[in-house]
């Protein structure tokens, strides 16, 4: 069990650089949802192995190994090494619980203070308008949603531009945005590396947010405009009271980028170039499942060789 449980600990290592360049080549959507689903299974899978480190320690304490019948020499591994990586594994699944009870809490009261401090102010149907000078606009998630703007962002933006940003921020409530970002938030807390997956994952969102819109308005040339000009009005010192730092907003990301994507005509299908990229793609996503599938059946074969482990030290105590 030693070796294989390891393993589920260092293939971050491997796929989540596999799992960023895959998402820079797939749409938006897509995008989002390999970050956020390869995050959360490789966050339970190191869960998993530190449970499993915690478990084979504890085990070979002789008070635990008495409770449950068990013969210390037949449980193999050394304690000088299974016991003090126990205490280590426990320490590190106390962290992780606690980041992640932390981060929780820390995005409901953030979600609680930013209603209760939108609430005095004028909602027309889903907007919330702020009388704030300083231009910034947000999607507030809860029943219902709100789309928060200032008053200084619907000075800046022409009418057709304030629809345009109107619909982005509403494809961010119809999509729950949120909870993408905070499930990779609560996986980071459980492994430091899956942090990186982070940044693409805002970006993909506020991308497929802004195809949502340019889809809704049906024009993406209006639709790039006003995220270029809301981004050029907004102060990022400065931003719009009760904003939550786990919501998104047009004006975040690298704006460039996504104005120049809005801005590209899509790629006519069967080109050489769609192909050769197409396979490129490919290549990566075996090589991210690979990953992926190797931590979890490595997990899978800690648990079952603890498992048979257990048995065969129990066996032995109950055949004397």
């Amino acid at each position: 069990m030693i070796f294989a449980v390891w393993i589920p600990l260092l293939m971050p290592l491997l796929a989540v650089p596999a799992a960023r360049r895959l998402a820079e080549s797939l749409p938006p959507r897509p995008a989002a949802w390999l970050l956020t689903g390869c995050a959360a299974l490789l966050a339970g899978c190191t869960t998993a192995a530190l449970g499993l480190l915690a478990t084979a320690g504890a085990l070979r304490l002789p008070p635990v190994a008495a409770l449950e019948h068990l013969s210390l020499p037949l449980l193999g591994d050394d304690p000088a090494v299974s016991v003090p990586a126990a205490w280590v594994a426990v320490g590190l699944l106390a962290a992780c619980a606690c980041a992640v009870a932390y981060r929780t809490a820390r995005h409901r009261g953030e979600l609680r203070a930013a209603r209760r401090g939108t609430a005095a102010h004028p909602v027309s149907g889903d907007l919330c308008v702020l009388p704030d000078a300083a231009p910034d606009a947000y999607a507030l998630p809860g029943r219902p949603g709100r789309v928060v703007v200032t008053a200084g962002m619907l000075r800046a933006l022409s009418p057709a531009e304030r629809e345009a940003l109107f619909a982005h921020e509403r494809a961010h409530l119809a999509g729950r945005h949120h909870l993408f970002l905070l499930t990779v938030a609560l996986a980071a807390a459980c492994h430091p590396l899956l942090r990186s997956l982070r940044a693409p994952l805002a970006f993909a969102l506020e991308r497929w947010a802004d195809e949502s819109a340019a889809s809704r308005v049906g024009d993406r040339r209006l639709t790039a405009r006003a995220i270029g000009r809301a981004a050029l009005a907004a102060r990022p010192d400065a931003p719009a009271p009760y904003r939550p730092r786990t919501v998104l907003a047009a004006t975040a990301g690298p704006v460039p980028r996504r104005v120049a994507a809005l801005l590209t005509p899509e790629p006519e299908p069967h080109t050489p170039a769609l192909r050769t990229g197409f396979r490129g793609r490919r290549l990566i996503a075996a090589a991210l499942l690979t990953c992926v599938t190797f931590s979890a059946a490595s997990a899978l074969e800690a648990a079952a060789d603890l498992h048979q482990t257990v048995e065969v030290a129990q066996g032995e105590t109950s055949g004397r």
